[in-house]
Parts: C-alpha cells; sequence; structure tokens
C-alpha cells in the first residue's frame, strides 16, 4: 500500500505552494485537521475574535501584497460571518481566498444540523465560489481558487470543504499544482494611436486615476504622463496616493458628497483619461453629467457599461506600458495647470487654517492636520467608513499608493481596526493607524486583543461624537433634522486597558499631536479617543453647496 497523509496537510501544502504567510480565522470543530496542519507549517495561524475580522484582514493583506489574503472559518455561522469582508473584498476589487469548513458528504444532501448552501450564499459576492467534491481534488481546485482571486480583475474567491474531505487520507505524493503567473499584457497599438488622435484635438483633458492604477503599481508611469504632456490629475478615493498630492499637476481626490474644488477641473475638461478608474469607486454622472466628454478607458479589463461613461477608446492591457506608450505616441504638451494651481492652493489652504483651529471637542480639519504631522510619509492610514472617510478622503494628503485605504466599494464600517493589523503584518517597517469612528469602532473593537495577544503594534484613533455621524450628516442637509443616530459609548481609555493595551483620551486640542506621537511610539496597541465636533459637516457642505466659481 502506498503511503499516505492527511488531506488537511495536503491542503496546507497547496497554500504553502502558493506562497501564503498567514491564515486569518476561528476554528471550529469541523476543520480542526486544517488547523493542527497549520501548526506544523510555515504559515502564520492569526486566531481572531470574530470571522468578519478576518476577512478584513484578508482583504486589507492582499490589497497591500497583491497577493490573495487568506481566511478562515468552520462551516454554518463560522462562514456566513465571513461574508461581509469578502464582499468588500470583491467590491474593491482585492484578491481574497476564503475557506471554509461544510458538513460531510454524507449528510450535506439532507435536512441535517448546521446545513446551509454556502456555496449558493457566496456566490454572488466572489469571482467563483465551489465544493471540494473529494480530497484528491484539492491542489487544482486551491490553484484555481488563487488564480482566480488574483488575476483579471481580483476579487474573493470562496472553497467549501466537506469535513468529512477534510479528514481524509491521500496518496503522499499528491503534489501541489505549479504556480504559473500570468505575464502583463502588452496594449494594442492601434488603440495607443487612436487614444493620441484624441489627445491630439484635445482642449483641457483630464487624468483620473483610480484603484486599479494602485493595484498595478503603475505611480510612476502616472507620473511620466503626467509630467510628459502637462497633464492634471485627480484621483477617486480608493487611488490616493498613487499620484502624490505634492506634485504640481495634482488635483486632489474626487469622491465628496458635494461638489468640490477638484470637481471644477472635470467641469471644465473636454477629454477625460481614466487610468485604472472603476464605477463602482465614484459614478461617472458626477464628474460627466451631459454625457459629451470623450473618454480613454486605460485597464487592464474592459470598462463596465454606463450611460454617463461611453468609452471613445479603450486600452485593454498593463497599465504602466499603457501610460508610457500613450506618451510617447503623443506630440503635443498641455498647458492646463491653471485651475489644477488654484485647486491646490484652496486645499492647502483649509488644511493650514484647521492646523491652527484650537477649539474643544476638536474640529475634523485640526484631526487631520495632527493626523498628517504625526505620520511618515510612507506610514498607512485606515479610515472607517463614515464622516471620518469623507473627512479623511478628502483633506489628508497623501505621497505613496496605498498610505491612506479607505473601503469605496461596498464602504463597509468596522474594517479599519482589524484591517490595521493586516497592514501592519504586510508592512512591519511602517506605522500604522486606524482612523475610525465610534460607531465603527465598536463593531469590530473586539480585534484589539487580537493585535495584543499577536503583539502586532498598531495605533487606534477614535473620532468620538456618540453618533452615527454620517447618517446624521446625510439626515440634516436632506431632512433638516436627524433622529435614532445617537448612542452612549464606554469609557475608551478602560476599554482599551482591559485588553492589555494603551489608552489615551485627548482633553484639548494641543494634547492631540503629541498624543498621537507617544501612542505611536510606545511599540504597542495604542487607543486614543478625541472628541470631534461635526457641526463643521455642515458648514463645509453649505460652502461647498454655494460654490459657482471657488476660483
Amino acid at each position: 500500500m502506498s503511503a499516505q497523509e492527511d488531506a488537511a496537510r495536503l491542503l496546507v501544502r497547496t497554500l504553502e505552494a502558493e506562497g501564503v504567510e498567514y491564515v486569518f480565522g476561528i476554528p471550529g470543530e469541523e476543520n480542526i485537521h486544517f488547523v493542527n496542519a497549520l501548526t506544523d507549517s510555515s504559515i502564520r495561524y492569526v486566531l481572531v475574535r470574530h470571522e468578519q475580522g478576518a476577512a478584513f484582514m484578508a482583504e486589507i493583506y492582499g490589497r497591500l501584497t497583491g497577493k490573495a489574503g487568506v481566511a478562515s472559518a468552520t462551516l454554518g455561522p463560522g462562514a456566513i460571518n465571513l461574508q461581509l469582508g469578502v464582499a468588500d473584498a470583491t467590491t474593491n476589487s482585492t484578491p481574497v481566498v476564503a475557506i471554509s469548513a461544510q458538513v460531510g458528504l454524507d449528510r450535506i444532501y439532507k435536512e441535517s444540523h448546521q446545513i446551509v448552501d454556502l456555496v449558493s450564499l457566496f456566490r454572488p459576492i466572489t469571482k467563483w465560489a465551489e465544493l471540494a467534491p473529494h480530497a484528491e481534488a484539492l491542489p487544482e481546485m486551491v490553484r484555481k481558487a488563487f488564480k482566480t482571486a488574483q488575476t483579471e480583475r481580483p476579487g474573493a474567491v470562496y472553497l467549501a470543504i466537506p469535513e468529512d474531505v477534510e479528514a481524509a487520507k491521500v496518496p503522499a505524493d499528491l503534489a501541489p499544482l505549479p504556480v504559473n503567473v500570468v505575464r502583463p499584457q502588452e496594449p494594442s497599438p492601434s488603440q495607443i494611436a487612436r487614444a493620441a488622435d484624441v489627445l491630439a484635438l484635445a482642449r483641457r483633458p483630464i487624468v483620473l486615476a483610480g484603484h486599479g492604477a494602485t493595484r498595478h503599481r503603475a505611480s510612476e508611469a502616472l507620473v511620466y504622463l503626467s509630467e510628459r504632456l502637462g497633464l492634471p490629475v485627480a484621483t477617486t478615493f480608493n487611488g490616493k496616493g498613487v499620484f502624490p498630492d505634492d506634485h504640481r499637476n495634482a488635483l486632489g481626490a474626487v469622491g465628496f458628497m458635494r461638489h468640490d474644488y477638484v470637481n471644477f477641473g472635470f467641469d471644465e475638461a473636454d477629454v477625460l483619461i481614466t487610468v485604472g478608474y472603476e464605477l463602482q469607486e465614484f459614478d461617472p454622472v458626477k464628474i460627466n453629467p451631459d454625457g459629451d466628454k470623450k473618454i480613454v478607458h486605460i485597464h487592464p479589463s474592459p470598462a463596465e457599461v454606463d450611460d454617463h461613461y461611453a468609452v471613445d477608446v479603450g486600452i485593454q492591457g498593463d497599465i504602466s506600458r499603457s501610460l508610457y506608450a500613450l506618451t510617447d505616441a503623443t506630440h503635443r504638451r498641455f498647458d492646463v495647470n491653471g485651475t489644477g494651481r488654484k485647486i491646490r492652493e484652496l486645499m492647502r489652504a483649509e488644511l493650514a487654517e484647521g492646523a491652527t483651529e484650537d477649539g474643544f471637542p476638536l474640529s475634523p480639519r485640526r484631526i487631520i492636520a495632527d493626523v498628517r504631522a504625526a505620520m511618515g510619509r510612507e506610514d498607512i492610514v485606515l479610515a472607517d467608513t463614515g464622516a471620518v472617510k469623507m473627512w479623511m478622503a478628502r483633506m489628508y494628503p497623501t505621497y505613496e499608493p496605498n498610505t491612506l485605504l479607505v473601503s469605496n466599494g461596498l464602504s463597509s464600517m468596522g474594517f479599519a481596526v482589524p484591517g490595521a493589523i493586516a497592514a501592519k503584518l504586510a508592512h512591519p517597517d511602517r506605522r500604522v493607524l486606524a482612523a475610525t469612528g465610534d460607531g465603527a469602532f465598536l463593531m469590530n473593537s473586539q480585534e484589539l486583543e487580537t493585535a495584543v495577544r499577536e503583539n502586532i503594534p498598531i495605533t487606534v484613533l477614535i473620532w468620538d461624537d456618540s453618533a452615527y455621524g454620517l447618517i446624521e450628516w446625510k439626515m440634516d442637509l436632506e431632512l433638516g433634522r436627524s433622529s435614532h443616530i445617537k448612542f452612549g459609548n464606554p469609557d475608551f481609555v478602560k476599554y482599551a486597558e482591559s485588553f492589555g493595551a494603551h489608552g489615551y483620551r485627548v482633553e484639548s486640542a494641543g494634547e492631540l499631536l503629541p498624543t498621537l506621537r507617544k501612542a505611536l511610539a510606545d511599540g504597542g496597541v495604542s487607543v486614543v479617543t478625541v472628541p470631534v465636533d461635526y457641526s463643521h459637516n455642515l458648514r463645509l457642505t453649505d460652502k461647498l453647496g454655494e460654490l459657482t466659481d471657488p476660483f
């Protein structure tokens, strides 16, 4: 009889072959063989406190590394808890492999304890979802999972492993499949020529860089295009940092709820060059309201169909190669930087004013100014969904890709604290700050214990207003009043300390910056709570809503 091994060990070997370094998850009765096999592997199993946290960790790890993050759960409720982070990853075009247990094949066909059709639940929120029918299929299925998650437009995939499949024996010589890396696609020369013809007739072209530009590491090529052709560059919220905000051609980020300064650059444009832009990041009607602008779409994937995003030229291929080719094929230079310079001056003035605001509770602008002063150019901030995201994505200057992370696909609350853990694992040499509202914080605050136990130093900055601030903002704007958005909070300092973390409370405007610096330098897990004055929300939107010509 030939030598055999546990199927769980084969599964772990397939993950090792894919280069997996971390699995984030919670074990269950039905996947104990898998978790046990990880103990003797090169993979670090990060035990979390909620499967939702595991999925968000896998997502942020995948976003920062380009390699699929792996989340693991048991069957039934454990697997279902993964779904928010899995859906968030797919809508944010981020590679994630979610693996869960399932009931055994001997009872999956009938009514039985904990049976839920998990594959059917995951299919609408993933690129691929399937159940392993037998142990010998694991090498092929794991290879397909990673290839599907990481190639073309990335996203999440799901693999269910029945408990009797996980516990089975397989031939010891059954090996993982070789990892085949897909080479970047060369752009079509004819499409490059067509795009150059569009630019030859353009009056005021503008570049919009999205998440795909960050994901495909196109910063250098984007700067080359901008500098050689004299083109202004705006980014989406998810694209922040792919073009440095201190560059002379930078316009800042588009995506705020009102017609912001940067939108006036789009109002004047007759040609939009979109680089790695994906429609779920930002509704194209807000930058092409009349559907009359010519659009050059540069992306490895074809454009989605939208009435306000009718593509004139689609350059499908590697983004950097496409940008270099288009730059070299375009024989003119534009002089459209006057508006861009004014936009940058207006935003810089806002941040400078915010740095001097000394009211208490603190203004959002003061918090942003102090966070920027405390963080290095390559340090990472995760801005959770809510009013925090709106303020940070609009005003926080970024200079490197993936240094301000938001969820702008599904816009899930509660991702920042678990995401910060993954960010620190992906980049242990950088400082990591999770900026979160008090509502979003308490959705996954239990992961503080994970960070403390696993010795992963992160800092959490809570914007404390005892309310769902973004919903209050929206209600006040549209209804003239707000309701059902207020709640109570624990003592966040004591709460942090109860997990073994450091807790800090800011009690004056002047305390925030030194407190942040101390927390970031203390080498452990820290929570800083700062009261925020969101009366500035309506002042900002009223001001922007009245703009007809900001210059």
